[in-house]
């Protein structure tokens, strides 16, 4: 790489920062990125909304003081000074600010990261094109007016066009024109809206991937110095801020918790099937070296990138749910429910023999002992939960795509030595075992608030479900042997 050509803290140096999403999980691990690599960054301005009557500036308070950014306040708390709290919503025409903030984000930001969006597959159609769709609009009308920026990042998904098979680094024509379905989300009922949805998604599996398809076409419309990220499955960290760390359970993660603690025993997916991956801290590290790309490139359309772990170093469904399960045996989670057992399937029939046999059969006696003991029943109503959780990813655990990512792999030859050590997104030097282990006692310790000294306690009682669950099976072996020759010993 030419030497005249700066290095992504070089280019950050004195520039301010603005961040929509900042308080969600890849929100956080970017701002904690940003004052731990860059140095010399100006400000990191952090949009957040009021939420469930906490007040943005509690909200902001309570993000500091747990991880990751907890990390740089006791080691570096000067750093933590460069986060400006800027009070707005991203669903409000002009995202809800001040006329001070306002002004002074238009003088001085140089640089957006765009990721607030809400990411739940049932929102209703009108739900997901305000947050994720017009969410989008609201903010690229701001940066239509700052006077210095220089690069847009708008983080898209991977999934959003999951109606193709083999998914290119390009724009992808918006399924339907905005300002129809926004006439349409205006004009009729919500009644009205949830019958015409599925034929209104032509294809697509749920409003979620419909508004970020919609997003991105936003995107490659406003002029702007823009990328796309296109990150796929984030999941926990490899490296920072710890190995292992993430603060939520979706995708992927609920199904481990729930197969961990014995709830889940079944799921409906080819085990053969690729499950692409990516540690939110190799995600977090393409997106800023792609706001660097964009910046220095000043490209005329937007740059799309799919952050992904591609073919280089491929992990199936079956190799992950294997390797979960066994880790999650070495180091049980606490309170388990039953013992870590079950199995997936391509067989729909099979798999809801299994749902009747192994979820609600079960969950209907434990819930009948529980109401006889005075207590309230639970676990019918928790399998009934968990049943339409595995039902709304069902259509991701069953289908393969092809995902390009040329520009990725391009994008870290074009970083220097330092860099490309700094801001590490090489996929092919991840251990999937190694990492399995990292990800498991991750969730244990940052999810489920499991201390690693609960360990020795959880693993006595693995050991006793291990002998309860065999002596179930080994008892309904032999009742059902009984039962279907119980004429002939009559």
């Amino acid at each position: 790489m030419a030497s005249d050509i700066p290095s992504i803290s070089e280019w950050l140096q004195g520039r301010n920062v603005f961040i929509t999403g900042g308080s969600g999980f890849m929100g956080k691990v970017l701002i904690y990125k940003l004052l731990v690599s860059c140095d010399h960054l100006e400000n990191i301005f952090v949009l957040i909304r009021k939420k469930k009557d906490v007040d943005p500036q509690t909200r902001l308070q309570c993000m500091i003081k747990e991880n990751p950014l907890k990390i740089i306040k006791e080691k570096y708390p000067e750093k933590i000074e460069k986060i400006k709290l800027i009070q707005g919503d991203t669903t409000d025409e002009h995202l809800a600010l001040s006329t001070a903030d306002k002004q002074r984000l238009l003088k001085e930001v140089s640089i957006v990261f765009h990721m607030a969006a809400n990411v739940k597959f049932d929102l209703t159609l009108k739900q997901a094109i305000t947050i994720n769709t017009l969410g989008t609009k609201n903010v690229i009308n701001l940066a239509k007016e700052m006077e210095h920026l220089q690069s847009f990042i708008h983080v898209s998904t991977s999934y959003c066009h999951c109606n193709e098979s083999v998914l290119e680094e390009k724009n992808y024509p918006a399924p339907v024109e905005l300002e129809k379905i926004i006439k349409m989300v205006n004009d009729t009922t919500d009644d009205f809206q949830k019958i015409m949805t599925p034929k209104i998604l032509q294809g697509l599996p749920n409003t979620y991937a419909f508004s970020k398809a919609l997003a991105e076409d936003l995107v490659q419309k406003s002029g702007l110095p823009a990328g796309v990220a296109r990150p796929s499955i984030v999941v926990a960290s490899w490296k920072e801020p710890m190995p292992g760390w993430i603060d939520n359970m979706n995708g992927p993660t609920g199904l481990m918790v729930g197969a961990g603690k014995g709830v889940i025993r079944t799921v409906l997916c080819n085990y053969n099937y690729l499950l692409n991956l990516i540690p939110c801290d190799m995600a977090i590290n393409a997106m800023i070296g792609l706001a660097w790309k964009v910046g220095r490139e000043k490209p005329e359309k937007p740059i799309f990138m799919n952050i992904t772990s591609g073919l280089e170093n491929p992990i199936s469904w079956g190799y992950a749910v294997e390797t979960g399960k066994k880790y999650t045996i070495m180091y049980p989670f606490s309170g388990l429910l039953w013992y870590p057992g079950g199995s997936i399937t391509t067989l729909k029939f099979y798999h809801w023999i299994r749902v009747i046999l192994f979820h609600y059969i079960p969950a209907i006696f434990i819930d009948i002992i529980i109401f006889l003991t005075g207590n309230k029943p639970f676990l019918i109503r928790v399998h009934q939960k968990v049943n339409n959780g595995i039902g709304l990813i069902q259509y991701y655990t069953t289908k393969e795509w092809e995902f390009r990512n040329d520009r990725m792999k391009k994008l870290q030859l074009e970083l220097n030595s330092s860099d490309r050590e700094k801001f590490f997104m090489d996929t092919k030097a991840i251990s999937w075992d190694s990492y399995m282990l990292k990800y498991i006692l991750g969730v244990r310790q940052y999810c489920l608030k499991d201390d690693l000294s609960t360990i020795p306690r959880a693993r006595k009682v693995i050991r006793y479900l291990y002998f309860a669950d065999w002596f179930v099976k080994i008892g309904l072996t032999i009742f059902f042997i009984w039962f279907l020759f119980l004429d002939k010993f009559i």
